[in-house]
């Protein structure tokens, strides 16, 4: 690590200038937003997708070509991309550099592999799956980034008996940064989503400072399930012997702060898509949503947040209309859909479905009609009321929301199906829009998403909450700043005391 690249750096950020970031595995820019609205200059990403690379270029660049284009980080070196972009100088090109390789990439990757990959970059050949590790490292190698963040999911503190994350914080240690990581949930953090993630930060040594964490900004008692998650994890760390020197307690959240923003909250003011009736009327066909009929808002007057999400600087709302307030096509689910109550999982929503059968072969055998059991009559009817998966095998396939509390976590499997997040609102009876989702992940009105409905799901899905990476960023530009700041200090005294000597 050339001292000359740090001083160069922190010399920049004296002079107030803003501190440039490289976006990793950025997808369609969750961090990078949330790093954008504290104070951060976006300055480059890197993302396989198509359609969330072009998300990215749209919303951060303008949709310029170049930075909307998929790179495959594999096949990419750091000089290749700083070429690319016209970045000048590789070592010089960015401060700070956030993202996390997929969890995948360190499956089966044991302590000595992760040695191994780290001392010989031939070795990667012999276990293709560390190559995005590997890679990662490379780009955190080449850029000398003051500062670094990694997000993943909880999981990775024992993945196969392994801690990824302290295995990571060791040989960044060993690069020469002070490293520290934590579980927080972003429902902590003014997103209206129960969501928890492992989070990393990590400073070069020479910033003399030390890794913590934001503190919340909400109250919210976790579900049984979330907090097992975490006491989950936490139990693994404990079991796992000497391997949590770098873990660090989250700052605890307190009953006197804000209640945690809930469903309802996000979404009330969204117009109203009413799906039995636009069943009813023909007009929702199977086929693919675009984004191309701006919708208005609901009369309803928006909450603290819905006007956080309708103004956020730079990403606000666009005077046309929101085009992306689109749902699936589900024509046997939206009766189901409506009569299911808050919480219910995909038993409850069987159960209910049989009974809607029931109702539905009574009616029917009271006007006459012959059904048996084994007529085609019977089963077609079955068919276009009742799900076809087994309730013991898929208990937290479906979800229908509570309207008075943060939403459960979203994931990328969003882009195949909305199951997971079924409407409050029984009177709409549907999953939730692609609008929704993105208002659930505090994304704002304003922010743009390449492609049609599933990928845009998929992006929403894989994403950081914005909001919670924007605590993260505000904390960690204050921790930076201030560390600069302390450095000019001192070499203020040193030169005023060799100039006295």
């Amino acid at each position: 690590m050339s001292k000359d690249v740090i001083h160069r750096k922190l010399k920049r950020l004296q002079t107030g200038a803003k501190p440039r970031v490289l976006d990793l595995f950025a997808g369609c820019g969750g961090i990078s937003l949330g790093f954008e609205a504290a104070g951060f200059e976006m300055r480059a990403s890197v993302e396989f997708d198509t359609d969330a690379a072009r998300s990215h270029g749209l919303n951060f660049h303008g949709g310029a070509e170049a930075h909307s284009r998929p790179i495959d980080i594999t096949q990419t070196s750091p000089a290749d991309l700083c070429g690319q972009l016209a970045l000048g100088r590789t070592s010089d090109a960015f401060d700070v550099v956030v993202g996390g390789p997929p969890c995948q990439a360190f499956a089966r990757v044991g302590r000595s592999k992760l040695r191994e990959i780290e001392e010989h970059p031939e070795a990667f050949i012999h276990d293709p799956r560390a190559q995005l590790y590997k890679k990662y490292l490379e780009y955190v190698d080449a850029f000398q980034p003051l500062a670094v963040l990694m997000e993943n999911v909880p999981d990775i503190l024992n993945h196969g008996g392994q801690n990824i994350a302290e295995e990571t914080c060791e040989i960044l240690t060993a690069k020469g940064y002070v490293c520290g990581y934590t579980l927080l949930n972003a429902a902590f953090y003014g997103v209206p989503q129960m969501r928890e993630r492992m989070f990393l930060i990590a400073y070069r040594h020479e910033l003399g400072t030390t890794v913590s964490f934001p503190s919340p900004t909400h109250w919210l008692v976790l579900p049984p399930g979330y907090e097992g998650s975490r006491s989950v994890a936490l139990k693994a760390l404990r079991n796992l012997v000497g391997q949590a020197h770098s873990y660090v307690t989250p700052p605890a959240a307190t009953r006197d702060l804000p209640p945690a923003v809930t469903a309802e909250d996000a979404l009330a003011d969204l117009p109203a898509i009413k799906a039995r009736e636009l069943l009813a009327a023909g007009k929702i066909a199977r086929g693919a949503r675009r984004f191309d009929t701006p919708v208005s808002y609901s009369r309803k007057k928006p909450s603290a947040y819905a006007e956080l999400m309708r103004t956020w600087p730079g990403h606000e709302a666009p005077k046309e209309g929101l085009t992306d307030h689109v749902i699936r096509y589900l024509p046997r689910d939206y009766e189901l859909f409506a009569r299911m109550n808050p919480g219910d999982q995909y038993p409850e929503a069987y159960a209910h479905a049989v009974e809607m059968f029931q109702e539905k072969l009574a009616a029917a055998r009271a006007r006459g009609e012959k059904l048996t059991e084994r007529s085609a009559r019977y089963k077609a009817l079955w068919d276009s009321i009742v799900p076809p998966y087994d309730a013991s095998k898929f208990p937290n396939k479906w979800r229908k929301m509570w309207r008075d509390q943060p939403a459960r976590t979203l994931m990328a499997h969003l882009g195949k199906d909305s199951y997971s997040h079924i409407h409050y609102d029984s009177k709409q009876a549907r999953t939730i829009s692609v609008r929704e989702a993105a208002r659930l992940q505090s994304f704002p009105d304003g922010f743009r998403f390449s492609g049609t409905m599933n990928p845009a799901f998929k992006q929403i899905g894989n994403a950081v909450p914005p909001l919670m990476a924007k605590a993260l960023a505000v904390h960690m530009l204050q921790t930076i700043r201030q560390a600069a700041t302390e450095k000019e200090i001192a070499n203020e005294s040193r030169r005023a005391a060799a100039a006295v000597s």
